[in-house]
């Protein structure tokens, strides 16, 4: 009964799907560069920043939410692709407030953090029901195969949502883009850098490929 009503819901969604209405979410682990890639694309298409970007693990601790960003494609004349782009906060297997001890937060902060990180992870994994298509950011100079990225693509996988995976920060000397590519041959890959936006018109192309629009 329940694997229906979810299907049921799903349809109509899609049946009365108007144009604006695609939800793309930008999912990966904390400091992949997701806040710093939603506000390049918000910044480009509406002049408006999505949220703010700090070095200290889960700035990210809710859901945030730019909607109606139309994106036109530069090779096919003509084509738009409008979205509500939400921004997650970075997905963990495990969020100790010790982690922010050693970021030099205070305790009471710390554990403050840790607390809002965790119900943060739990909102995003609850958000994956409702979104078309999702970007996976992920930093190309850090090892894919981790149980985080594992667990992130899982839940993608069961969902059968589309997939873009981004291997960010190509800009740095440590960033390995194939090695992304090895560990998630299923799915498309692209190497950018949304701090400089480094390729980020091929990443704007794939946008149209995943949404299928």
């Amino acid at each position: 009964m329940g694997l229906f009503t979810n299907f049921l819901r799903k349809f109509l969604k899609n049946l009365f799907k108007t144009k604006g209405e695609v939800k793309l979410g930008l999912y990966g682990p904390p400091n992949g560069g997701k806040t710093t890639l939603a506000n390049k694309i918000a910044m480009d298409w509406i002049g408006e920043e999505v949220g703010k970007v700090s070095g200290i693990p889960h700035e990210t601790r809710e859901i945030q939410i730019k909607e109606q960003i139309t994106i036109k494609s530069k090779k096919s004349k003509g084509k738009e692709l409008t979205f509500n782009l939400v921004d997650t906060p970075g997905i963990a297997t495990k969020i100790d407030y010790e982690d922010f001890l050693k970021a030099g937060l205070k305790e009471k902060e710390a554990k403050t953090r840790a607390k809002e990180a965790t119900k943060g992870v739990v909102d995003a994994i609850k958000w994956l029901d409702d979104m078309d298509a999702v970007v996976v950011v992920l930093d190309s100079t850090k090892d894919p195969y981790s149980q985080v990225n594992i667990t992130i693509i899982g839940n993608l996988e069961a969902r059968k949502i589309p997939v873009l995976v981004v291997g960010n920060k190509i800009d740095l000397k440590k960033s390995d883009v194939k090695k992304v590519q090895a560990a998630f041959p299923q799915y498309d890959v692209i190497g950018i850098s949304a701090k400089y936006g480094k390729n980020i018109d091929e990443f704007y192309e794939a946008l149209f490929k995943v949404t299928n629009k």
